[in-house]
């Protein structure tokens, strides 16, 4: 009996990714049992019967399923679906913003919970809701995930005063007379974060399944959520807490996860990381929690530990070998410690407590000293545990020469960088950095030709999950304000973004035997655009590319009825 297939795509562009025949390019596709089954007009043809669905693809192309390797799903359905949103676009000054905050209803617990600003668009943000809606509780989330500000009633709720002391690897911005503006960053958001309420089911689980369908949509398939458990109370708005992650193992054991996720725990915020806080946490059990419930750990799994080893630029906060920033300073990490020399001891520790519990760390670094000793912490703690193999990387990274990329390459440490990140606060960055810096900032043509397995993500709700809008801007490597330079050497082109963004994010997943390709036998996780990939001199193109079907193990997640 003819095994037939349950749907075909034909008249299509298929770029398989394969990664032994990189540039195999098929004109149809077949799916059977959650499976790619066929590629080829003509082997297709054979499998398709009676009951099998066709879909004319028309010319436009099929790739892999989109893979975001490092996006905050929890807090990125919040601020799309759970908060009020600052939009810049309708709120282009701060006075706006104070209108919009003003108007908020508050939540049933009373607080009044926003996102979205941005001090590149909307300059210094010191001072500016603290004042507003006197009486009831105020936080207001910026769109880097890594500042607050709050109003006189959320302080006070907090305890946050005058003689609140200032926090390890974190900033309670203070008037002259030592009282706070109400703007806390990197680690000092906890202070403020842990006196508020849980964010409830009732709210939390909608907001996810709204915005999986969105994401779907888009053509994405797979993530990764970097920073969900016990401290994430000191990230972005706080609410990827250990209920966010049970509900995310209730969803997937009910069949209502379609998109496959991995989770990076954490267990120390973005300031003050210590080996103590991650020991109790390896120990906590956490690692389980998805174990013995029949949740296919292709679907739902935990993959590793974030550990923030510092914070970023534009705050100061960034550890750097060279002085930058209107304050001239070197910044350093954020991890525990009194000095330099202690906080990379302690970083050491941390990681090899985490690769002896057979973990990924997914490191942030975001200055160039940051990101080399980061490095070679990761290659000390693979040595320590008899060889390499858990795949740890650096998430954003920067670097001050082609050593450390060198390094990585040959140690099997892996890149997750964020170019629309770069076009987005590009012109503030460039400030903050000098020319020469911002130049060389997320090298990915040099990471590519060190042969640095990197991936490309949103770091959604930072920018927008919208991973076209990622392929362009790295292809382009323009700012808000600049074009990319034509011969802008870190460039690379539209096809080698869309590796990045499927088999080469797959291998972060250490899955890329199961996702990420489209030959026959691996996942059906695909989707089909309704034009073909357009060439690199016409990338933007790409934008107006609309995805008509989206597959998540053959099953139709998303299905455009234009």
């Amino acid at each position: 009996m003819q095994d037939f297939a349950d749907l075909v795509i034909v008249n299509a562009a298929v770029h398989t990714m394969d990664p032994t025949r990189p540039h195999r390019m098929a004109s149809a596709i077949a799916v059977k049992d959650g499976r790619i089954a066929g590629l080829g007009r003509h082997e297709v043809s054979h499998m398709t019967g009676p009951n099998t669905t066709v879909i004319d693809a028309a010319g436009g192309a099929v790739i892999p399923g989109i893979n975001d390797a490092h996006l905050h799903f929890v807090s990125a359905a919040m601020a799309a679906h759970g908060y009020v949103r600052v939009d810049p676009a309708a709120a282009p000054d701060w006075a706006a913003v104070v209108d919009v905050v003003n108007a908020a209803p508050a939540g049933e617990d009373g607080w009044v919970r926003a996102h979205g600003w941005d001090e590149a668009i909307l300059g210094t943000a010191s001072g500016n809701l603290l004042d507003c809606r006197p009486g009831a509780p105020l936080v207001a989330f910026d769109s880097t995930g890594h500042q607050l500000l709050a109003n006189r009633e959320a302080l006070r709720r907090a305890g946050i005063t005058a003689e609140t002391p200032d926090v390890d690897g974190g900033v309670v911005a203070r008037n002259a007379d030592g009282s706070p503006t109400g703007l806390l960053q990197d680690g000092a958001m906890e202070l403020l974060s842990r006196a508020m309420p849980p964010v409830p089911a009732s709210t939390l689980r909608p907001a996810l399944m709204n915005f999986q369908q969105e994401l779907h949509a888009l053509g994405i398939t797979s993530l990764t959520d970097p920073g969900l458990g016990p401290a994430s109370a000191g990230l972005m708005d706080g609410a990827g807490s250990t209920a966010a992650l049970e509900l995310l193992g209730d969803l997937a054991a009910a069949d209502k996860l379609t998109l496959r996720i991995n989770v990076l725990m954490l267990f120390a915020g973005t300031g003050g990381a210590n080996a103590r806080a991650v020991a109790d946490g390896l120990s906590s059990g956490l690692g389980e929690c998805f174990a013995d419930r029949g949740i296919d750990p292709q679907q739902l799994r935990i993959a590793g530990v974030k550990v923030f080893a510092d914070g970023i630029p534009r705050s100061g906060t960034a550890w750097m070998s060279e002085p930058y920033g209107k304050a001239c300073t070197h910044g350093s990490l954020v991890i525990q410690g009194a000095s330099d020399e202690e906080r990379v001891k302690e970083l050491n520790k941390i990681l090899e407590l985490i690769n002896d519990a057979g973990l990924q760390a997914g490191v942030h670094a975001t200055g160039d000293a940051a990101t080399a000793v980061a490095v070679q912490a990761m290659i000390a703690a693979s040595k320590n545990a008899g060889g390499a193999g858990k795949r740890h990387y650096v998430i954003h990274g920067a670097f001050s020469d082609a050593d450390t990329l060198a390094s990585m390459a040959a140690h099997g440490i892996g890149y997750s960088t964020n170019p629309l990140i770069r076009q987005e606060a590009g012109d503030i960055m460039r400030r903050v950095l000098g020319e020469d810096r911002f130049s060389h900032h997320q090298p990915l043509h040099s990471a590519l030709e060190a042969g640095v397995r990197f991936n490309l993500a949103s770091d959604a709700p930072v920018t927008s999950a919208d991973w076209r809008r990622t392929v362009v801007a790295a292809v382009r490597r323009a700012t808000r304000s600049t074009p990319g330079a034509p011969g802008d050497p870190e460039r690379i082109t539209g096809l080698q973004a869309l590796a990045a963004m499927t088999i080469d994010a797959a291998w972060q997943d250490h899955a890329e035997h199961v996702k990420g390709a489209l030959v026959p036998g691996m996942t059906a996780d695909l989707c089909l655009l309704s034009n073909p990939w357009p060439a690199d001199e016409e990338i933007e193109k790409l934008l107006d590319n609309e995805v008509r079907l989206t597959l998540s193990g053959g099953r139709a997640v998303h299905q455009s009825t234009r």
